[in-house]
């Protein structure tokens, strides 16, 4: 072997790298393992961004994507005015220790941003029920998009808003930041060329379906639009601090917990969406399902079904089920000749020829979610789909509510991926959408 080149990777030694930037082989659309991945300068200038959503999530994108080269965030869009503060203050400081003057303001409505000529890109990262509607807003505002998952809360807002991308020829990637993370574009490259076999089933850990909304009343605080962070929701939801966790500005106090709304279902859909936009999509992925779907979809407690199931056409069979005793949110894939299992903090396989070979000064270090957006930008500036586009945003949303819907109903569903509907069944057909409140409509 050529003495550039490492041996295989030792089990042990994968399992305690970190993540690579943007890594890939074969049949995926990025660079070799441990090159760091680069944005190539504008042909037109600086990319101005807008960020719609400044909680706990938008604080990480924020640091991600206000230090790329040639990229300014001037706007920020909450409907909690301590968070666009803080928002405020973070952009401000940051530009301040790197001698650029930018003016960056904010709104508590997100049509004032999107009104703005200079904002060329929107980074979405609100709670699920209002994903659709400023994304379809933003594609007719003619700003390209960076949408967090799970691409939409129902499946007709899906639909619009796959009309609404390419029919505005906007850019949208989805946050499913696992594409660009190392360790799952090896275990996809592993089963898509067949190096364990035929596939046959595949263990996809996320965890549970959404419960009823059980918080109690709170007081709303003075600084939070309560009516507008309800936009169309049709529910009588009171507020609770668990679903907009409060912060503090002096002294400085960010969020202690994830937004509680993902796990009620009159207000998002539990883990099965939170979980599985990252889980299932990685299954579909693999197995050649993405922009496609299951046929079949049952849902655990069916009759002797102990765990969520799909049925896929090419015969493989998904099932959200642990694949250790510490169920850890990965998936594993089971083939006639090996296996392949795979988590954001490991890699294991069932040979060690399966296994990633490193060359020398190569190193699996670095975040999978920078590369994600270095691949947008880049995405923007070509005006070309990015590894996630909103057809595969879509399909794997789809995947998770129909899971939730199978829950919901209690039963198996029968469902057409290329019509997007489901197979002679009117009373899951009422699921596809969900009413919006007076005043807010699709």
């Amino acid at each position: 072997m050529n003495k550039k080149k490492k041996n295989l990777l030792s089990r042990r030694k994968f399992m305690g790298t970190g993540l690579l930037g943007a890594a890939g082989i074969g049949v995926l659309p990025q660079s070799g393992f441990g090159k760091a991945p680069q944005i190539r300068k504008p042909a037109a200038g600086t990319l101005r961004l807008g960020f719609i959503g400044l909680g706990r999530q938008a604080n990480g994108l924020l640091n991600s994507f206000i230090s790329m080269p040639d990229i300014e965030v001037i706007a920020g869009c909450d409907v909690y005015g301590a968070k666009r503060q803080r928002f405020l203050n973070r952009t401000a400081a940051y530009y301040q220790e790197h001698n650029q003057q930018v003016d960056v303001k904010v709104y508590e409505n997100y049509h004032d941003l999107l009104a703005r000529k200079d904002v060329d890109a929107v980074v979405i990262a609100t709670p699920d029920h209002w994903h659709a509607l400023i994304a379809i807003d933003a594609c007719k505002a003619g700003k390209d998009i960076y949408l967090e998952k799970p691409l939409t809360f129902t499946i007709k807002e899906g639909q619009e808003l796959v009309e609404a991308v390419r029919s505005n020829n906007t850019v949208l990637a989805t946050g499913s930041m696992q594409r660009s993370y190392a360790n799952f574009q090896h275990a996809v490259t592993m089963v898509q060329k067949g190096r364990i076999g035929p596939v046959s089933k595949v263990f996809a850990c996320v965890g549970g379906p959404p419960k009823p909304f059980d918080l109690p009343e709170e007081n709303v605080p003075a600084d939070l639009n309560w009516d507008l962070w309800l936009g169309p929701l049709d529910a009588p939801i009171h507020f609770n601090n668990e679903l907009n966790p409060p912060i503090s500005l002096n002294p400085p106090e960010n969020e202690k917990m994830w937004g509680g709304w993902r796990w009620y279902k009159e207000t998002g859909g539990g883990l099965t969406t939170d979980w599985g936009a990252h889980m299932f999509d990685i299954a579909q992925w693999a197995i050649g399902m993405d922009r496609k779907g299951p046929l079949e979809i049952i849902p655990a407690g069916y009759q002797d079904t102990q765990y969520l199931t799909f049925k896929y056409a090419n015969g493989v069979t998904v099932t959200e089920q642990p694949f250790d005793e510490k169920e850890t949110r990965g998936c594993k894939f089971f083939g006639r000749d090996g296996w392949v299992e795979v988590s954001r903090s490991h890699y294991e396989a069932s040979d060690p020829s399966l296994y990633p070979v490193l060359e020398e000064g190569e190193s699996l270090q670095g975040g999978g979610g920078r590369a994600h957006h270095i691949d947008f930008i880049e995405s923007v500036r070509r005006r070309k789909d990015p590894i996630a586009p909103v057809e595969i945003g879509h399909s794997t949303c789809v995947t998770c509510t129909l899971g939730n819907i199978a829950y919901d109903l209690g039963r198996p569903l029968n469902w057409d991926p290329e019509k997007e509907q489901f197979v002679n069944d009117p009373e899951a057909e009422k699921h596809l959408h969900r009413p919006y409140r007076a005043g807010y409509r699709l």
